[in-house]
Order: C-alpha cells, then sequence, then structure tokens
C-alpha cells in the first residue's frame, strides 16, 4: 500500500516542478480579472452629481493626501484600498463598490480589488483632469458653444460663476480677469509647459502655479458636471505661498492681492529680471523711464538758486523702469454736499487720468527726507496692459474711497500719444491702439468686508459682455460698462490689420 501511495504522490511533485504550469497559474487569473475589468456589474450605482473634484484631496477619515481614493457612489474621499484601508471598509459597510485614485486616475472595485477599465467613464478621468489640445485651445476664441450641465442649466465655457467660500470674493475676479488674457490662459491651460519645472522657494510657488492650472482647466471645460467651479484649491494655495497674508475668511484688496500673485507666479516660472523670462512678463510687463530731481529748498536769491541747480544732487536723473501695470490718480472728491444735500459725483475721462505719463507733467513725491519730483514716460507698451484706478487712500485714522466715475471707451483705447517721442521707440510699435477685455468693479463702502467685488468680462467667442459676481452670471450691454466704479482693467493691443 505504502508503495502503491508513493507512486501517487509522485506525479503531484512532478507537477509542481514543472515551471510551465507554474506560469499558467497566474497567466489564467489575470485573464479572469480582465473579464472582470470590462464588465464590472457596479457601473450602474455610479452617481454623477454626487461628484466633485474641486475641493483638496485629503482623506476625510484621515486627513491624509497619500493614496487618495474618491468613491464615485456617494463622492466622499477615502485613502489606500487594502484590506485594512478607509476606502475597502466604507466599501463592505456602505457596498459602495467603484472607486477613483485621484492620482493615477485609475478606477478600481472593492472589495474585489481589480482595475475597472471602461469607457463609459472617460468623462469622469476628463472632469478630474481636463486635457487641452492646441487645436481646441486655438477655437476657444473663435467658437460660442454653449455647453450643459447634468442639472440641465447651460453654461459658455469659461464663463462660470467662482463659489465664495466666505470671503474670497477679492481673489475670485482677478482669477476670471486672469483667465480671459489669452496668452496666459493658452500658457496654463498646456500643463506640459510647466509640469517639469523644478520647484523653488521650498515648492509653495510651483504649486501656486499649478494650481492655477488646474482652476483654468476647470473654468474651460466644457464636460464640466456642474455649471460653477469652486476655486477651493488655488486659494488654500495663496494662503500657503503668502504665508496667510491673503486669507480666505478675510477680504482683501484686490490690486495689492494682483501685485503678489504676478510676482510669484513670475518667480514661480522661473522668471528673472531679465526681459520676457516667463509668460508673465512677456504678457503685462512695459517699461517706462523715470525722471526724478530733487526739489530745491526756496530762496529769493537768484545766484543761490542757479548754483543749487549746478549741484549734482538737484540735477534730473532718468531710469529705465519695468511695471506690470499702471497707477492712475483720482482728483480729490469734493467736500461739500449740493443743494439737495447729496455728495456730488464727480466724472473724469480716463485718457486725463492717462496724462500723468506723457512725459511732461510732474507729480510731487514726499519721503521723509526729502520731496523729488518725477515724470513718467512710456517706452514700451505691453501686449496687455493692466490700470489700476487708485481708489483708496489711507490715512493713521481710516480708508477713504474715491467715487468718481470715469469715462473709458470699450473699443478703441489709444496710447500712442503716452510714448516717448524717441523715433526708435515709435517705430517700435506700429500698433498702440487697446480694447477692453475685464473691467473689475468695487461696489459699497472700503474697508474688509464692507464692499463687495464683480468682474465684467468680454468672451471673444460669444461676442458678449458678461458680469459675475461669486456664482451670479449675467449678460451685460457694452454701454453699462462705463456706469460703474472701474478699479482695474485689463486691455488687450489690437493688432488687426484695421488698427
Amino acid at each position: 500500500m505504502e508503495e502503491q501511495q508513493g507512486k501517487r504522490k509522485r506525479p503531484l511533485v512532478e507537477f509542481s516542478d514543472d515551471d510551465d504550469e507554474e506560469d499558467e497559474q497566474p497567466r489564467k487569473k489575470a485573464v479572469v480579472k480582465s473579464d472582470m475589468a470590462r464588465s464590472c456589474p457596479y457601473l450602474d450605482t455610479i452617481n454623477r452629481q454626487y461628484l466633485d473634484f474641486d475641493f483638496e484631496k485629503l482623506c476625510s477619515v484621515s486627513l491624509s493626501h497619500l493614496n487618495v481614493y474618491a468613491c464615485l457612489v456617494c463622492g466622499k474621499y477615502f485613502q489606500g484600498r487594502g484590506r485594512t484601508s478607509f476606502a475597502y471598509t466604507h466599501s463592505v459597510q456602505m457596498a459602495h463598490h467603484v472607486y477613483l485614485n485621484l492620482a493615477s486616475l485609475e478606477f478600481y472595485c472593492l472589495p474585489d480589488n481589480y482595475q475597472i477599465v471602461d469607457a463609459s467613464l472617460e468623462d469622469i478621468r476628463y472632469v478630474l483632469n481636463p486635457v487641452f489640445q492646441k487645436d481646441v485651445i486655438e477655437q476657444l476664441d473663435v467658437s460660442s458653444k454653449v455647453s450643459r450641465a447634468l442639472d440641465s442649466t447651460t453654461y459658455q465655457p469659461g464663463i462660470q460663476g467662482l463659489n465664495n467660500i466666505k470671503n474670497n470674493d477679492y481673489m475670485n475676479v482677478l482669477f476670471h480677469a486672469m483667465a480671459h488674457v489669452t496668452p496666459m490662459r493658452n500658457y496654463f491651460l498646456q500643463e506640459e509647459h510647466y509640469a517639469q519645472m523644478k520647484p523653488k522657494s521650498g515648492g509653495r510657488l510651483f504649486v501656486l502655479v499649478q494650481r492655477l492650472g488646474e482652476l483654468f482647466r476647470k473654468l474651460w471645460n466644457p464636460l464640466n458636471f456642474r455649471s460653477h467651479v469652486s476655486p477651493h484649491e488655488m486659494c488654500q494655495a495663496v494662503v500657503l505661498a503668502s504665508k496667510k497674508k491673503f486669507q480666505i475668511t478675510q477680504q482683501g484688496e484686490t490690486v495689492e492681492f494682483m501685485t503678489w500673485l504676478l510676482h510669484s507666479l513670475h518667480q514661480g516660472l522661473g522668471g528673472t529680471a531679465k526681459e520676457s523670462s516667463s509668460v508673465i512678463s512677456e504678457t503685462f510687463q512695459g517699461f517706462m523711464d523715470v525722471h526724478s530731481r530733487k526739489q530745491m529748498p526756496m530762496t529769493d536769491n537768484a545766484e543761490d538758486a542757479r548754483r543749487l541747480a549746478e549741484m549734482d544732487e538737484y540735477k534730473t536723473t532718468t531710469q529705465k523702469v519695468p511695471f506690470f501695470f499702471l497707477t492712475l490718480d483720482l482728483p480729490a472728491a469734493p467736500l461739500f454736499k449740493d443743494e439737495f444735500d447729496a455728495n456730488f459725483i464727480p466724472q473724469i475721462p480716463l485718457l486725463d487720468l492717462l496724462a500723468k505719463f506723457d512725459g511732461t507733467q510732474e507729480k510731487e513725491y514726499k519721503s521723509y527726507k526729502e520731496i523729488r519730483m518725477k515724470r513718467f514716460e512710456i517706452t514700451k507698451l505691453p501686449p496687455y496692459l493692466i490700470l489700476v484706478i487708485k481708489r483708496f487712500t489711507k490715512n493713521n485714522f481710516f480708508v477713504e474711497k474715491n467715487h468718481t466715475i470715469v469715462n473709458f471707451p470699450i473699443g478703441d483705447l489709444e496710447m500712442g500719444e503716452f510714448l516717448s517721442s524717441n523715433p526708435a521707440v515709435q517705430d517700435a510699435h506700429p500698433h498702440t491702439k487697446y480694447r477692453l477685455c475685464a473691467n473689475i468693479v468695487h461696489d459699497g463702502d472700503p474697508g474688509a468686508g464692507k464692499g463687495t467685488y464683480r468682474v465684467q468680462l468680454h468672451h471673444k467667442g460669444a461676442k458678449q459682455w458678461y458680469e459675475l459676481q461669486d456664482l451670479h452670471v449675467t449678460n451685460l450691454l457694452p454701454q453699462m460698462i462705463t456706469l460703474a466704479e472701474a478699479y482695474i482693467q485689463i486691455w488687450e493691443l489690437d493688432t488687426s490689420a484695421e488698427s
């Protein structure tokens, strides 16, 4: 009997030592998993209306950002997919079986733990990470196609409301305006432009660049599940990169935020003091000559005045200065009320404010030790010109707002008369006309939380003006734009043959 049992066991030993048969086993299992991947029975449980990929990619239990999966049934985020992970536990307890890895963009079925391959899930992957090809980007400014969200609401790509989480409306208006600056938008829509860059400054500015690119791609995504976008991740990157100078919970000042954002993006993209070293400087940077002289002390003696004028200390010096935006000073508001017991709101043309840069008008600048007279002369106009109308003045006690209405054209702003008279400068600017593409407005009283911001945008494809205030989007007549208290304006250089 023992010999017979030994003979029976011998084939089993020989079978286990056969390499070909051992390789056959995992191959059969892979075939089984591949079949299950393409015929998952739980795909009909996916609820796209609950999916929101705008918030920070953190596990809802452990608050970890490593190996996070999104449940496609309830929309919550969980970490891992092993037997002891939170996603596995959630799949067993709630019978939610379909998950998406937020980093690798791969779909899995839990607790069976196999990868799902199905073409019907590509729309979810595209909402999480929209990808724009070059030919699609070229059509953005000529297409007027309207998209439809899951709740049947329609929206124009690029014209979507941004959620005001608490007091971040001062950020939202700037994000909207920058998303309609064509060179900047086209650059950030293609992630390969900045994905391989080496992080600088501890990686904070690099994260800021990445988050702005993600926000722009979501704003221009024609296949969004919702008609609005939440800038939560971008605002979190701003708080981190600015070291809590600009926060979500407290309303800030848009001009200060814009100044910081442009310089931070310029540095994050590897920009230097050299001209056109980043897409920010290529788009917004211009140059001017600043003629400065120290004011001489008052004297009645002509000989003393002549002697002081010959001193090097009081001679005029010229310095070439780059700029990202031009600040326009409003005249002082009237102190007294009119006969109807109401404050009279004056009006002033925009060209009168721009006369500050014609190279002839001198402006006084006081410091704690001296008074200097300065003249400004523009030597290079940028492709996109940012004008800041200085409405707020601060003193030791409070902040005061100037409500003066600025009258400006929408289509043709001629900047040639403010260029330097140098023939070389004139020849370098065959086009000097600008057209308005974004207008940021401040309503209400000065001070944090007392006023509100809104932005007026021109969509080139639809050839329509829109007004956006957080989640509210309305059509706007061009005639209504000049009636608001303009604060920040972005003008685009008109390079068409007619100009």
